[in-house]
């Protein structure tokens, strides 16, 4: 018989997220790990001979992980924000983060002072719709997921830097884990369709590309019947990551979009980013769409603030109709 090896460290990190609960029942004690949503009816584990609560800490770990709601996002990340110090907010939302900086919107209006949304949407009903397994997406393994992610992602032979933002988003993909895999998933399939804000149009710019994207054209019509007034602002290529294929014309469109919402650029209040190799932008044009403290007027000054950027957080073009 093997000598006690040390514990693995997903064990060790399970021990550090989820404690374990004692209860007295008698004479005797009851010891219980108690992990996950509790709208639902629990999965109750019972061990053999040889076993512990503990010995269950894989399926914990695996059946109990954290997958958002839209409420629940709504509420994560308007603490995110209080603990940034930033109250009130220009968002920039492409694919499903424009439904969520829509959504987000809608329900906290006093905080965003304007919008602009990149190949958006209105509803999820479609996406749901399409994907006959989304009720298990939370159960769903690494591999499918990420497959289910890559294969939205449009391949064959494209322009060089169309094909370079693809390849830039793949590997990010890469990255992900289950977890951010599922939640994000599943924020597309939960089904929500989002109400008029209280945001007037002319605070809100619609950015589309006109060639390949991943978000059908019915629900782009739809977006753009919803906000009649809005600003629009259309790339004639750029695919489904223009942000990274066509970075002049967007940063010029963000920088339009933020001068309408009466912000002006303050370029001493901004750090530059020092620059490798050569680039794809202006570095003039750069140091604008990069400015940090943009406000809209107050009691007749520009008063400084943080700028957020959500397009790492928010991105997840490789959506299936």
């Amino acid at each position: 018989m093997k000598g006690v090896s040390l514990a693995p460290g997903d064990y060790i990190h399970f021990k550090s997220q989820v404690p374990l609960h004692k209860i007295p029942i008698g004479t005797k004690q009851w010891r219980y790990y108690d992990f996950g949503p509790k709208v639902v009816s629990p999965l109750i584990c019972l061990p053999g001979i040889a076993g512990t609560a503990d010995i269950y800490y894989k399926q914990i770990m695996s059946l109990s992980m954290k997958v958002w709601n839209h409420q629940e996002w709504i509420q994560s990340f308007e603490k995110f924000l209080d603990v940034i110090n930033v109250h009130h907010i220009h968002l920039y939302g492409t694919s499903l983060g424009g439904f969520l900086a829509q959504l987000f919107a809608q329900h906290r209006p006093r905080r965003v002072k304007s919008l602009i949304l990149s190949n958006a949407f209105l509803e999820t009903c479609s996406f749901a719709a399409a994907m006959p397994w989304a009720p298990i997406v939370g159960w769903s393994p690494s591999f499918l997921l990420k497959r289910y992610v890559l294969t939205g992602i449009r391949d064959g032979p494209q322009q060089p830097f169309i094909a370079d933002s693809v390849d830039f988003v793949v590997s990010q993909v890469e990255t992900l884990s289950r977890d951010d895999l599922a939640s994000r998933l599943t924020l597309t399939v939960d089904t929500a369709t989002v109400e008029p804000p209280l945001l007037s149009d002319s605070f809100i710019t619609i950015m589309d590309t006109n060639d390949h994207s991943a978000i059908p054209q019915q629900l782009k019509d739809q977006l753009s019947e919803r906000y009649p007034g809005a600003r629009r602002a259309y790339l004639k290529t750029g695919g489904d990551f223009p942000f990274l294929s066509r970075p002049d014309e967007v940063n010029l469109h963000l920088q339009l979009h933020l001068r309408q919402v009466e912000v002006e650029a303050q370029p001493d209040l901004v750090q530059s980013i020092p620059r490798g190799g050569t680039s794809g932008s202006p570095s003039k044009e750069n140091d604008k769409k990069k400015d940090p403290d943009d406000q809209p007027k107050d009691n007749g000054g520009i008063r400084g603030c943080k700028t957020v950027s959500l397009l790492q957080l928010f991105q997840l073009n490789s959506l299936h109709i």
